[in-house]
């Protein structure tokens, strides 16, 4: 298994992000009780947020990705993923 940061960065169009922010907030809980996302949330100043994955590859990351809503919808403008190797914290074993 493979660990990934990912920056989602939204655009401007804030209601369009309030209207599907529901199904975004379902989809990544339903991946992190599959434990596919170890830990997410959004940034304080609501621009985007940070998701932590664990996927095969990223190659199931890009199909994970573009599986969500806020994807789907057009309201993340950038993407930036980084493999990350964690070393410590109560989650990894």
């Amino acid at each position: 298994m493979a660990t990934f940061a990912v920056e989602l960065c939204y655009g401007r169009d804030t209601a369009e992000q309030e209207r599907v922010r529901p199904e975004h907030r379902a989809y990544l809980r339903q991946l992190a009780e599959r434990g596919v996302v170890l830990a997410s949330g959004p940034f304080p100043d609501e621009n985007g947020g940070l998701v932590i994955y664990q996927v095969a590859d990223e190659a199931e990351l890009r199909a994970v990705l573009a599986d969500d809503p806020f994807s789907k919808a057009g309201v993340i403008v950038r993407t930036t993923v980084r493999q990350w190797n964690p070393l410590f914290g109560t989650w990894i074993s």
